[in-house]
């Protein structure tokens, strides 16, 4: 098993910060390891003619409260917070390669998707579908433009969570150099056909 920064990972306080028990660090040695997130949404006021308010995801909770979906946090001028659901975030062992990336960033990311609610009467009108460390999966979100795609700060406890993880099933892939065919290829002399003939569309 990996190393793992228990002054990190062990605990909770107000700030978010993360009890991993030893049923989770013994995850990390599966293929597939996971850990319960708290979504925190904020609803601002719009100044689009469109929309009165806007929804971004803002935050994520380690260790989050057994609360119902969408209950509020904090309020403010014009914004108000919501622990909008518990999602959970999944590392595969096929993505460590992107999760490595992530890691090397001055400031590590999690990728919050809400897709929209498919009850059209609903007090909110979008719901928390993923939490994502994979820049990739966030990526395929984005292009397929039908989502809220957000970055979020990875807080230090699922940082440490990741890192194990990579260190546990991160495999550098060998580059081989590809060989290149070598084509022997007459010269075109006056009266020869030449090799290689040119096909034309009408």
């Amino acid at each position: 098993m990996p190393n793992v920064d228990l002054g990190l990972v062990a605990g909770f306080d107000f700030r978010g910060t993360l009890k991993l028990e030893e049923d989770l660090l013994r995850s990390i040695d599966t293929r597939e390891a996971s850990i319960a997130l708290g979504i925190v949404v904020e609803k601002r006021k719009s100044s689009h003619p469109w929309a009165d308010w806007s929804w971004k995801p803002v935050a994520v909770i380690c260790n989050p409260p057994d609360d119902q979906p969408w209950s509020e946090m904090v309020s403010g001028d014009g914004y108000i917070q919501f622990h909008a659901a518990t999602l959970q975030l999944v590392l595969h062992r096929k993505e460590t390669e992107a999760l490595k990336l992530n890691l090397m960033l001055d400031q590590p990311e999690l990728y919050v998707i809400l897709r929209n609610s498919e009850d059209l009467e609903a007090d909110f009108p979008y719901e928390p579908h993923l939490v994502t460390a994979s820049s990739f999966d966030a990526q395929d979100y984005t292009d397929a433009g039908d989502d809220i795609v957000e970055k979020v700060i990875m807080p230090e406890p699922i940082a440490a969570f990741v890192q194990a993880f990579v260190e546990e099933h991160h495999v550098e892939e060998e580059f081989i150099k590809r060989r290149r065919d070598r084509l022997n290829v007459e010269e075109q002399k006056f009266g020869k056909s030449p090799i290689f003939q040119t096909h034309t569309k009408h």
